[in-house]
């Protein structure tokens, strides 16, 4: 079959089991042939291939709203709602983006890219549903990951008390299912959705309350009997004590169990959980039979061979310097702690947790947790290091606030990804983290030029004890310097002047430093001179060197790979107008009011202007007019 022909899924509600089987091979041969070459989300997508092609048989898109939690597991329903034409410019710059996305197809009715958010939409659509009288299913998608989050949990208490007809899917691929229970569950499921199942358990009290004398002590006996005996008997019962009626484990590559099931959701009133038990990657050996999760998402790669296809570089992850450093230091100082949501692997700290397994602690997906859990760490003389993604770090604002810059506890916290990551698109570009962290009293914000002074960085955040202090660092690897042997610490607050200039000067830190260098030559060629700052540190400003610049009244260009909104230009800003520098020409370069969508972070620092030719520019506009004067002279 022709997957680009699809225009929508009704084409399925005539198809047989039979030709759902053909077509789930054809899928997965097409989502493994085409992310060879673009990358994405691959283990999640082969893992829902039969649960996305019963759910769009037994439900009617977009009549029926389908909200994937997370999102990265909705390839399939793009396919089927007539996007496959589409994959080749999968997270590419202007294309088709890696998670649901309403501006792409009116089936796509809620938008993700973070955890644990769709039963919370899911409960706001079901109350306007109700209100507006009307009758269509509401189905979240949710991964037994996505579910350790908090809000999930708020969310499965709140729908299960309000009691409103939503059918939660379980996406479980962690567990295998257990032969003895297929039959209970297959006959719990029949007497639920025809409603005997409740109505029996009435009657068998009330004729038991009937007998005299002893009918009421049998009754409550046999009531406690059965309230006991059902945890044991029924799977699931955590959700049954929530409010929803369970259905499973169901096998979530049968067609016939999982539309069977679904069928006794949809006639079964108030909230049901049904628990699909999936195998991540399936169809393709190499995802299959991955145990680290490394073919969650990937980059291109061989299909032969599943080996990855990786750019040559000899400079090592940004991560991995960090977590190398951490090991470094953890074997002198057993006070040190890491604790991560998550994610291990994508922030590299095997080698850590290999050496220290008591010493790091994975939270699953609560970031909030995982932040206050740190702050508690710190109150007990301990040294925890929060190794974080700054799209990550956005959902623990408040504990950041509350629990940790309030009480001003010496938490270490590593913000991972921070500036543009490119594929992921808008829902993980880590360019907010500095306009949310500058505002809290007591905080240090920090960011390496290149992978040594990183080390540095981390050996320096280990010894601070005055407070709480960031240290953000990019995606992907470093620059390839060499690295020190021995660690140091660079004094707090202190910026580094990289080079000399006497027209201009360029504030700015990271990723952007090479870039500013790169101007810096453009515009010595044309006879200007220019100083270049590593302004490593964000908070605090290097205050002294501040006063020298502005003092002498050389024009001055913040650039920062981050929104300009309360981000670092912002505070140069505030500095000259609490010290009087209203006469200073200060102009800021970064990230403008908008959402930032998916593509190369080449190609996308082009579209927002932050280019070396635009330094240029920017620089020239600055310059005083008599110097502009002679230039064209």
């Amino acid at each position: 079959m022709d997957l680009t022909k699809i225009k929508d899924p009704s084409f399925l509600k005539k198809l047989n089991n039979d030709e759902l089987e053909v077509l789930a091979y054809e899928i997965r041969k097409f989502l493994i042939a085409k992310l060879a070459i673009t990358g994405g989300h691959l283990g999640p997508n082969l893992g829902v291939v039969e649960l996305t092609l019963a759910l769009h048989k037994q439900f009617n898109s977009p009549q029926d709203k389908f909200l994937f939690d997370v999102g990265h597991q909705s390839y399939v329903h793009k396919i089927l709602t007539g996007r496959a034409d589409q994959f080749e410019s999968l997270r590419q710059y202007k294309g088709m983006s890696g998670f649901p996305k309403m501006s792409e197809s009116e089936h796509d009715v809620w938008e993700t890219g973070h955890s644990s958010t769709s039963l919370s939409g899911a409960m706001g659509m079901a109350i306007a549903r109700d209100l507006q009288e009307k009758d269509h299913y509401i189905v979240p998608i949710i991964g037994d990951g996505a579910l350790t989050g908090g809000m999930a949990l708020e969310a499965l208490n709140h729908i299960g008390h309000e009691q409103k007809d939503v059918i939660v899917v379980l996406n479980d691929n962690e567990m295998s299912i257990a032969n003895n229970v297929g039959a209970l569950h297959n006959a719990l499921g029949r007497m639920r959705s025809a409603g005997k199942y409740h109505k029996a358990k009435d009657e068998l009290e009330w004729l038991l309350k009937k007998i005299p004398a002893v009918g009421g002590v049998i009754a409550n006996t046999a009531e406690k009997l059965k309230d006991s005996m059902k945890y044991f008997m029924i799977p699931g019962m955590l959700f049954e004590e929530f409010g929803f009626t369970y259905f499973g484990p169901v096998d979530g590559h049968d067609l016939n169990d999982l539309q069977e099931n679904l069928g006794f959701a949809k006639k079964t009133k108030g909230p049901v959980l049904l628990h699909v038990i999936t195998k991540k990657g399936k169809g393709y050996i190499p995802a299959e039979t991955d145990k680290k999760d490394k073919w969650h998402g990937v980059g291109p790669y061989k299909i032969e061979s599943g080996e990855k296809i990786n750019p040559v570089t000899s400079a090592p992850a940004w991560s991995k310097v960090v977590s190398d450093t951490l090991v470094t230091l953890a074997e002198k100082d057993p006070r040190l702690i890491v604790i991560t949501p998550a994610m291990i692997l994508g922030s590299k700290l095997e080698k850590f947790q290999q050496k220290f397994k008591n010493r790091l602690y994975d939270v699953g997906i609560a970031e909030q947790h995982a932040t206050t859990m740190a702050a508690g760490l710190a109150t007990q003389d301990m040294k925890p290091f929060l190794s974080i993604y700054s799209t990550f770090l956005q959902r623990a604002y408040d504990q950041i606030l509350h629990d940790i810059s309030r009480q001003n506890l010496p938490v270490i916290i590593g913000i991972d990804r921070a500036g543009l990551v490119g594929a992921d698109g808008e829902t993980h570009q880590g360019i907010y983290d500095i306009s949310f962290l500058r505002a809290m009293p007591n905080i240090v914000i920090m960011m390496p030029k290149d992978e040594n002074e990183c080390q540095h960085m981390v050996n320096t955040a280990l010894s601070y004890q005055d407070g709480p202090i960031a240290l953000r660092y990019p995606r992907g690897n470093g620059v390839g310097v060499e690295m020190d042997q021995d660690l140091m610490q660079i004094p707090i607050g202190k910026w580094e002047l990289l080079e000399k200039g006497t027209d201009a000067s360029i504030l700015t830190f990271g990723t952007t430093i090479s870039m500013a260098l790169a101007a810096r030559e453009l515009l010595a060629e044309k006879g200007i001179s220019v100083q270049v700052v590593n302004a490593r540190f964000i908070k605090p400003l290097d205050e002294t060197m501040l006063h020298q610049i502005l003092k002498s009244n050389m024009p001055v260009l913040t650039i920062e790979e981050a929104v300009l909104a309360g981000g670092f230009g912002s505070g140069v800003l505030e500095f000259a107008e609490a010290n009087n520098y209203q006469e200073v020409c200060i102009k800021r370069m970064g990230i403008p009011d908008k959402y930032v969508e998916h593509g190369e972070v080449e190609v996308l620092l082009e579209d927002i202007g932050l280019t070396k030719e635009n330094i240029v520019k920017e620089i020239e506009k600055i310059l005083p007019t008599k110097m502009k004067r002679a230039q064209l002279l």
